[in-house]
């Protein structure tokens, strides 16, 4: 315990009515009384009250201590050593330089990539001539206002421009969902956990000098339990939380296991008359919006349940705002905090023995089944999905039908119907929906830049020839797109409708063939200053697509 700052304070008042009447002797023999008097931490709390050197206070102390006889003078005013830095007017503009923050000071100096300790800056003041003790820059330091930090965790990272758009839709599905009675969960993995004598964050009351004891490496042996993976589902509505306790791997199946668990067990009595399920995840992690095991698992689950399962991803660098991790999982940190984890049982207890003043209930289950890494996922499986991705930002935002049967505009053909049908599908990109575009400023579009197309390319094919054409203009084989294909297949990219990949399957194309259409048209594009507006729909196959054209387009 250090000495408290009521008692440096009266010290600082009494000194300040009495060193005016003593001498030097007399004032340092009362700083030694005073330290003696508060023991441990006394000399420093002494020389911060008066203002004087510690060093000051200690020889009171010796000379209180060794009972030396009044020396019967005392120094004029102004004797005695000079403070250092009166005699080394250098040395704090010197001091000043070393400490400065690292985006400002010398990027020469040694110092800048150590620890800047008074130890060490003292060492490099006195190798550049201003010889000084650690003590001494210690109060220099604390003179000009310095005090030890840590880092403080203000700065995100970058943010995704549809970032708050995104939290809006994410409750407003919310809201839609919990008014007509259907259920909305959150979901994560929580941080994974040594089973073990392992230390655990956090304190506990115990008797005093008994803590508990475990093992000085966090280092999983044979002798430990494992681990432990702690998957929760979270039921906003009802204030409830599910926790499937993995052993094996954190994989979608694991995820969507848990999420079958909780369905079978509490979400269909809790409600018997759902249609629907929405689920809020993160980003990333087992349940990703990258991850195609993650879809494929939860297309089981829907057909298993009948429910129609919509996922709505948290905006990448925002995990900490998923409702799970401050209504579920801190409580369960806090509640098992300085506990090690000895086994599952004791995890699984700790977990089910969490409830908060607001009604917080928590169910724990022990879930021993293998769920293997670098399970591969084919494109066929994915185009096969009953899957269908909204119009706002489809690819964090999709409903996973129980049946295999998903929306098409009215008397169009679907990619199942060969490449005879699907040949019509470019013409389908003419659409103001994904143009951006009425029809007319998309044919003024494609009149400006079809000459200045013909004339790159034309420049281009000169470049490669080394010299005139041989032909005549015309002869030879034809372009594989027209000026208004590759017009068509540039402005839905730009617009981040559609990847390459798509556009190829569409136009029956090579990648490539489309890779530098785009790069044609965006160049001249740039040329004529003219810009694309980027949508926040995203479209990863043809049926995604005409199921988007289905829901906006007028009905016969």
């Amino acid at each position: 315990m250090g000495i408290p700052q009521e008692v440096r304070e009266q010290l600082s008042a009494k000194f300040g009515v009495l060193f005016p009447h003593l001498d030097e002797r007399q004032q340092r023999l009362l700083m030694g009384a005073e330290a003696r008097l508060l023991g441990h931490g006394g000399i420093r709390a002494v020389a911060r009250a008066a203002g004087k050197g510690e060093a000051t206070v200690r020889k009171g102390v010796d000379e209180l201590e060794a009972g030396e006889a009044p020396l019967g003078r005392v120094r004029r005013p102004g004797g005695g050593r000079k403070p250092l830095v009166e005699m080394n007017p250098g040395l704090r503009s010197a001091l000043l330089a070393l400490v400065e923050p690292d985006e400002r000071g010398d990027p020469m100096s040694p110092l800048r990539w150590t620890t800047k300790s008074t130890r060490k800056l003292a060492a490099e003041l006195t190798r550049q001539g201003h010889t000084v003790g650690a003590d001494i820059v210690g109060d220099l330091l604390r003179e000009e206002g310095f005090s030890l930090q840590a880092n403080a965790k203000t700065i995100e990272g970058n943010q995704h421009p549809d970032r708050d758009a995104q939290f809006r839709y994410l409750n407003e599905q919310a809201r839609r969902h919990i008014d007509t009675g259907q259920p909305v969960i959150s979901v994560d993995t929580k941080k994974k956990e040594l089973v073990g004598d392992y230390k655990n964050n956090g304190r506990q009351w115990r008797p005093a000098g008994e803590p508990a004891k475990v093992k000085t490496h966090d280092f999983l042996d044979r002798q430990g339990s494992g681990k432990a993976i702690p998957y929760g589902i979270y039921d906003v509505s009802a204030n409830t939380g599910w926790v499937s306790v993995g052993t094996d791997h954190d994989t979608a199946a694991f995820a969507v296991a848990s999420i079958s668990r909780w369905w079978q067990a509490r979400g269909r009595h809790d409600y018997p008359r759902a249609t629907e399920l929405l689920i809020t995840a993160d980003a990333g992690g087992s349940n990703g919006y990258r991850t195609r095991a993650w879809k494929t698992e939860l297309s089981a689950l829907a057909a298993r349940t009948g429910l129609e399962i919509t996922v709505c991803h948290l905006p990448p660098g925002t995990s900490k705002w998923n409702k799970i991790e401050h209504r579920l999982f801190s409580h369960i940190t806090m509640n098992w905090r300085g506990r090690p984890l000895t086994s599952h049982e004791v995890i699984l207890k700790s977990i089910a023995a969490t409830t908060t003043a607001t009604g917080l209930t928590v169910h724990a289950e022990l879930d021993t089944g293998t769920y293997p890494t670098g399970v591969t996922v084919t494109d066929a499986q994915i185009d096969a999905l009953a899957m269908t991705r909204h119009r706002f930002h489809g690819d964090w935002n999709y409903t996973v039908h129980p049946t295999a049967t998903s929306p098409r505009p009215h008397g169009r053909p679907g990619p199942e119907d060969g490449p005879a049908a699907s040949s019509g599908l470019p013409i389908l990109l003419r659409n103001p929906q994904l143009t951006g575009m009425p029809e007319h400023q998309l044919e003024a579009l494609t009149r400006e830049l079809a000459e200045p197309l013909e004339a790159h390319r034309e420049t281009n094919r000169h470049r490669q020839r080394g010299g005139a054409r041989l032909r005549a203009a015309g002869a030879g084989a034809k372009d594989t797109l027209t000026p208004t294909d590759r017009v068509l297949a540039t402005v839905p990219y730009l617009r981040k409708l559609c990847t390459q990949d798509l556009l190829a399957e569409l136009f029956g194309m090579n990648r490539s063939t489309i890779t530098r259409a785009i790069q044609e048209v965006r160049h001249l594009l740039d040329q004529h200053g003219r810009t694309i507006t980027p949508s926040t729909a995203r479209f990863r196959t043809p049926a995604d697509l005409l199921a988007y054209l289905a829901s906006t387009d007028p009905k016969p």
